[in-house]
């Protein structure tokens, strides 16, 4: 080729180019526009899921997966709104796949598709996924809580604490790890290893009722008696309406002849929950005993009202009606009833078939 003709060429090349680049400069903004406007969309769908405006926020992603078809967030949040807003498990699965098939190491496709596998029963695929999420991001909290509830609801015991440990090891002070690591370990019998996680829990946070109303379980069952009396007072302390607390707190103060505390405790247990029929049947003891004799029959008669099928509280109105009312007729009936419930009682026994004669 001639000087000439390479040098012509060269000036058409570099025409070229320069269009192109033009062209590419005005091109931009338009291109621009759509994923913008998906990313507008998407945001709005956010907000709109926020605000449980389900069908509006599905409406607004999918605007936003049609402007930028490979917008893998958007098909992780529309995954989201169809499963926790609509209750569409299969349209959820799709979404959240599309998501992972855009963004192989999306971490939290993989930990809404493990949620939605679980609510479906599909234990192995939960796990699988789960897993994969904590693989790709090793301090996912909530991929190592949720796939550990998993295996402490399907009573695999032994792989939950190892999942809980991995989660405490992420994070030492996870309540949740903590407390449930103490149910195993009770249920086990573990009492060493249930009482060293309820007292991690309780110094994390020491307004923790649940940990507190197992850690005074545990106490009582050991027969430390001032431990569990201090763990029961923590728990209603933090959580008012524990009527369990509360009643078991009761026993405690009774067995120490603390009786008016035992009855403000069961006082507030009947507050909570009027229909607690033990609470009335034990109140009265407490009143028989302190010899407030129209208190204490008005609990019995409350409790037998309440629950007519046990026995031991037709027991007790026999007992206060025969020692402390010397009402032998109204004893009989009582008597009579603890019986026809399955009662075993030699002398009640003897005291109905000598009276039905």
């Amino acid at each position: 080729m001639s000087p000439q003709g390479e040098h012509s060429l060269r000036l058409i090349s570099g025409l070229i180019v320069a269009m192109v680049v033009l062209l590419s400069a005005l091109a931009s903004p338009i291109q621009a526009a759509p994923a913008d406007k998906a990313q507008e969309h998407y945001l709005q769908a956010a907000k709109l899921f926020q605000q449980e405006k389900h069908d509006d926020a599905i409406a607004a992603l999918k605007k936003a997966v049609q402007l930028r078809p490979n917008f893998p967030e958007a098909y992780q949040l529309l995954g989201q709104v169809y499963f926790e807003g609509k209750r569409r498990p299969a349209d959820a699965i799709t979404a959240q796949k599309q998501a992972i098939q855009l963004k192989p190491d999306y971490a939290e496709a993989y930990y809404h598709l493990g949620v939605i596998y679980q609510a479906q029963g599909k234990f192995a695929d939960a796990e699988q996924v789960l897993r994969r999420a904590i693989e790709i991001s090793p301090k996912y909290e909530e991929a190592y809580w949720v796939l550990a509830r998993q295996f402490q609801r399907n009573r695999v015991n032994d792989r939950a604490i190892q999942v809980y440990g991995q989660l405490l090891a992420v994070n030492p002070n996870h309540t949740g790890a903590l407390y449930s690591l103490g149910v195993i370990y009770d249920g086990q019998g573990d009492t060493a290893k249930a009482r060293e996680a309820l007292e991690r829990l309780t110094k994390v946070d020491p307004s923790h009722p649940d940990g507190w109303y197992l850690l005074g379980r545990i106490e009582e069952k050991e027969s430390h008696l001032p431990k569990a009396l201090e763990a029961y007072r923590m728990a209603v302390a933090a959580k008012p309406d524990l009527v369990d607390a509360h009643y078991n707190l009761a026993f405690l103060y009774r067995s120490e002849d603390r009786l008016q505390d035992a009855v403000r405790e069961f006082q507030e247990v009947i507050r909570l929950r009027p229909e607690y029929a033990e609470a009335h049947l034990n109140l009265g003891g407490l009143y028989t005993s302190m010899n407030k004799l129209d208190l204490a029959e008005e609990e019995y008669e409350t409790a037998v009202a309440l629950k007519p099928n046990m026995a031991e509280a037709h027991y007790s109105l026999g007992l206060f009606y025969e020692l402390h009312r010397k009402d032998f007729p109204r004893a009989l009936v009582s008597y009579r009833k603890y019986l026809e419930l399955g009662g075993k009682d030699e002398r009640v026994e003897r005291i109905v078939r000598q009276g039905g004669r």
